[in-house]
């Protein structure tokens, strides 16, 4: 049997690989994905070989520019958040992970895939909706669904038991559940559990505290083409490019951190703490140069479906019809969204001080306060706003005379 593991060189997942081989009788196949999570990941190659994992069967991918251009990108095109505030670093990882999943299984002529996803979270449904929806016939394992090992001390028992090589490191372990990409850093469990407990200060580890940022405003020129930042400070980049600057910019000036309760589509509410600078500047500067580029009613239609966007990719349905169909919306409103946003950063504050396009819609004529020569006649509010006040009037004076009656 050949099993394709998503495994990131760790514990959990090395005694998942490991797990596969004695259980299952398995040959594995690992992938290892870089999306920009800030850590080495070719130290899971020596892992994988010492845990008898043949070289041709271990794959570790850069797919950074991937994850930015055709998930990061789509994404932010729709101003997409969840519940208000959470801006999905990793859910919109997920699918990009389950597609490799999956077309590392078909290359191996492999029987399964499987990941170290558990059983309480989201991420288990958003990698087997994915792989489903891309091979509905692909087998899935997930080892945390069928095994009895079920705390801290049993993973670490059965890792002495089995051979599986553990890093001694010196120094106190973070008590926080953390997960990077290119978009952000999360945290939960440790002390988050509490939602009534301050996240501590040395917890975050791509920003600065708003009070510790610089005294001085930096200011960032964002150029933007058919809905997508193409340059920052007139510096052509590329999207992955883009995404890395903009962290350490907006992580230097103490911006994008968030501390939020969200419900999971498992059923469950979760305390999380998120760092995402690059992302909140993107969110805020994309709004910015749509309000002079997109016309109102299809601002407005567009702003109606980003709820069941965000929600679609949150629950892991990007590969699904209904989130291909709002893309092709969303995307047909980006062909005039063209131009340059200009930002101020100040001590976790992003501010638009900014804003041109040559397909503007903003007619500086129309919207002076002085004289507009002619180019819009005020008296034509009147009529305007009688006739939008007719079925307000028609139904107060009908209550009037209801009231009347009763009397």
């Amino acid at each position: 049997m050949k099993v394709v593991l998503a495994y990131s060189g760790g514990l959990d997942t090395s005694i998942i690989l490991r797990w596969l081989q004695k259980t299952y009788d398995a040959e594995v196949i690992t992938f290892t994905a870089d999306l920009g999570q800030r850590e080495e990941v070719e130290p899971a190659r020596a892992k994988a070989l010492e845990m008898g994992v043949p070289e041709e069967h271990i794959h570790i991918e850069d797919l950074r520019e991937e994850f930015v251009r055709d998930f990061v990108y789509p994404m932010f095109r729709a101003n997409t958040i969840y519940e208000g505030e959470y801006l999905l670093g990793t859910s919109i990882a997920r699918p990009l992970i389950a597609k490799r999943l999956v077309e590392l299984a078909a290359a191996h002529d492999a029987d399964a895939i499987s990941h170290g996803a558990t059983g309480k979270g989201n991420d288990q449904v958003r990698f087997e909706l994915g792989a489903y929806a891309l091979s509905p016939d692909i087998r899935i394992i997930a080892p945390w669904r069928e095994w009895d090992l079920g705390s801290r001390e049993s993973l670490m028992r059965y890792a002495a038991e089995h051979d599986i090589p553990i890093e001694m490191k010196r120094g106190k372990k973070s008590p926080f559940s953390m997960d990077a990409n290119l978009l952000h850093i999360s945290y939960e469990g440790g002390p988050l559990e509490d939602p009534f407990t301050e996240p501590p200060a040395e917890m975050w580890r791509w920003s600065v505290s708003p009070e510790m940022a610089p005294d001085e405003a930096t200011y960032l020129d964002l150029t933007y083409e058919r809905g997508d930042i193409v340059a920052v400070d007139g510096v052509a980049m590329t999207p992955a490019e883009v995404l890395t600057h903009l962290n350490d910019v907006g992580g230097a000036n103490g911006v994008g951190r968030l501390d939020i309760v969200e419900n999971r589509f498992v059923g469950m509410k979760s305390r999380g703490a998120y760092e995402t600078p690059g992302g909140s500047i993107m969110l805020r500067a994309h709004r910015a140069i749509e309000s002079i580029t997109l016309d109102r009613e299809v601002a407005h239609l567009k702003d109606s479906f980003m709820p069941k966007y965000a929600e679609l990719i949150y629950n892991g349905f990007w590969w699904s019809p209904e989130r291909e169909m709002l893309q092709v919306a969303i995307d047909h409103s980006q062909q005039h969204v063209n131009g340059v946003v200009r930002l101020r950063l100040y001590k976790g504050n992003i501010e638009v001080v900014g804003r041109k396009s040559d397909d503007s819609l903003f007619d500086e004529l129309i919207a002076t306060f002085e004289d507009d020569a002619g180019a819009y006649d005020q008296a034509d509010a009147e009529g305007f706003i009688k006739l939008n006040a007719l079925r307000l009037r028609t139904l107060a004076s009908k209550r009037s005379r209801d009231g009347s009656d009763d009397g």
